[in-house]
C-alpha cells in the first residue's frame, strides 16, 4: 500500500475524489474593509453541540489570509441553478452578476443560497496543502428552496427527484426504528 501512495499523483489523486459528489458552498469573509469569496466544496458539519462546522482552504488561496484575519467566515450553499455564482467565485467572474451578497451577523452571504452559516473561527489545523477552520456557528439562514447545485467529476449537476428520494429515506429510517 505504501508504494502505491508514494506513485500517486495529485491528478489521479483529486480525480478519484471527484467521484465522491459533494454540495457547492462560497465561503466569504469580510476583511480589511471589504467583502471576499470563494468557491469550494470542502465543508462538513462536526457537532452539534456546540455547533461546530469545517471549511479547507488551499494554503496559496487569498482567503487563508482574510479567514486569519477577520478570524470569522460564512458558508452559503448554494441552490440548483446557481452554477453562474459557483464560477464567479472560482475565478471566473461574471460582470452581469450584481447585488449577490445578503449580510449574517455582518458577514456577506450569498443571496438565494439554500442555508447560509456565519462562524467565528474555533481552530485552526494544518494539513498538508491545506488548512481546516473548525468554525463555530453563530447563525444561520435557511431559504425556501430545497434542490441543491452538486459538484461531481469536474461538473456542476443537480440530483433528480430529491424531494421524493428525501421522503423515501425518512419512510425507510421510520421503518428501520419501529423494530
Amino acid at each position: 500500500m505504501e508504494d502505491t501512495m508514494r506513485l500517486l499523483d495529485p491528478r489521479t489523486f483529486r480525480d478519484a475524489c471527484g467521484v465522491f459528489a459533494t454540495g457547492v458552498n462560497v465561503i466569504t469573509t469580510h476583511s480589511d474593509g471589504h467583502d471576499h469569496g470563494m468557491t469550494a466544496n470542502a465543508f462538513m458539519s462536526i457537532s452539534l453541540d456546540p455547533p461546530l462546522i469545517a471549511i479547507s482552504i488551499a494554503e496559496k488561496a487569498r482567503m487563508l489570509e482574510k479567514i486569519q484575519k477577520s478570524g470569522r467566515f460564512a458558508v452559503s450553499v448554494l441552490a440548483c441553478g446557481m452554477d453562474s455564482v459557483a464560477w464567479h467565485f472560482a475565478g471566473k467572474p461574471n460582470a452581469d452578476l450584481h447585488d449577490l451578497f445578503d449580510t449574517l451577523d455582518g458577514l456577506p452571504v450569498i443571496r438565494g443560497a439554500l442555508v447560509t452559516f456565519s462562524a467565528i473561527v474555533h481552530d485552526e489545523i494544518l494539513a498538508g496543502d491545506h488548512t481546516i477552520f473548525v468554525g463555530r456557528v453563530q447563525s444561520l439562514a435557511r431559504s425556501d428552496g430545497d434542490e441543491p447545485l452538486l459538484f461531481f467529476k469536474g461538473k456542476f449537476g443537480a440530483v433528480e427527484n430529491t424531494r421524493k428520494a428525501a421522503s423515501v429515506y425518512r419512510l425507510e429510517v421510520e421503518t428501520e426504528f419501529m423494530w
